[in-house]
């Protein structure tokens, strides 16, 4: 595999669960072509939310060098980084390097201008004040995140971890992200479209929540599941249980289910040989056809493109 270039640029003031989060999921692996840089606008180290410091392996001439740039959440993210940082981005973004962002990194990027016209995300919490600091963009508050091909931004914390996965997923294939995935003990695919939990509380410990259904739906997606199945296994009733389902998940049983059919037709065509008709039934998917225009709509290709693209990858 081609060497991939991931500089992770740490912002004065970065935070260092957002810092953590790239650096573990782009670090060298055996399977992976992934190269991993810290770098920053200081001579050797940058001082984090917290108060320690942190050794920086390059500065800001290395994000020219970059095949990806990712930008982790700062604390005083209403003042712009330095000009020579903002410089830095801009001529990152010019040049069409891939450029992501974690929470708060978000106005980093803003601030170059790299954001200007399009729908990005962030950080509920923080979301009016990217707009009202920069009132060309418009901000997605119900998403984890928003994929704009080389311009990409997730909101807080364990969404940027959803978001590195969605980028090995499309750099390497589903297979790899969801060993990284299992290595790490994260969900291995949460859409970027589902909701940020922004005012939900807790649930009660003795409230009923339906994480063994979804487990055991997980296990039957050959099986032509349905809500009212799906809530005779949870001991709901099918109201109850689409309700709970979209709290507890940010989207309806139905997306759900889609979501991951799809993404075990994505490994099945990583990782066998066998037929689009036979994918198309272990995942539930029906005909071959179905599976076909489904795939094709979620991502973006058919199934033999993909097979094509990543089934190398995975063997």
């Amino acid at each position: 595999m081609n060497r991939h270039r991931v500089m992770v640029l740490a912002v004065d003031g970065v935070l260092p669960m957002d810092l953590g989060i790239p650096t573990q999921i782009f670090n060298a692996r055996p399977n992976t072509p992934y190269e991993l840089t810290v770098c920053g606008d200081t001579e050797g180290a940058v001082t984090t939310s917290a108060g320690f410091t942190l050794g920086l392996t390059a500065g800001l001439e290395a994000l020219a060098e970059a095949d990806t740039v990712i930008v982790p959440g700062f604390e005083d993210f209403r003042r712009p980084p330095h000009p020579r940082v903002r410089a830095a981005l801009k001529l990152a973004g010019r040049a069409g390097i891939r450029i992501a962002s974690i929470c708060t990194g978000a106005f980093a990027v803003a601030s170059a201008g790299l954001l200007d016209g399009r729908t990005v995300t962030t950080h509920w919490a923080s979301a009016d004040d990217l707009e009202e600091l920069y009132p060309r963009l418009r901000v997605d508050r119900n998403v984890l995140y928003i994929d704009n091909d080389t311009v990409l931004t997730s909101a807080g914390v364990t969404a940027g971890i959803d978001l590195c996965l969605h980028m090995v997923r499309k750099d390497l294939g589903a297979a790899v992200a969801n060993d990284i995935a299992r290595e790490i003990v994260a969900a291995p695919h949460r859409d970027g479209g589902q909701a940020q939990y922004i005012t939900r509380s807790l649930p009660d410990p003795q409230a009923t929540t339906l994480a063994g259904t979804r487990e055991w739906a997980l296990r039957s997606l050959d099986e032509n599941l349905t809500i009212p199945e799906l809530a005779a296994h949870a001991g709901v009733s099918p109201r109850t249980l689409t309700r709970l389902w979209r709290r507890e998940t940010g989207v309806s049983p139905h997306q759900w289910l889609l979501t991951a059919r799809i993404n075990l037709a994505r490994e099945l065509l990583e990782t066998t040989e066998l037929q689009v008709e036979q994918i198309a039934m272990r995942c539930g998917l029906g005909s071959g056809a179905n599976m076909r225009a489904r795939f094709r709509d979620t991502v973006g290709i058919t199934p033999t493109a993909y097979r094509r693209t990543f089934r190398h990858r995975a063997v």
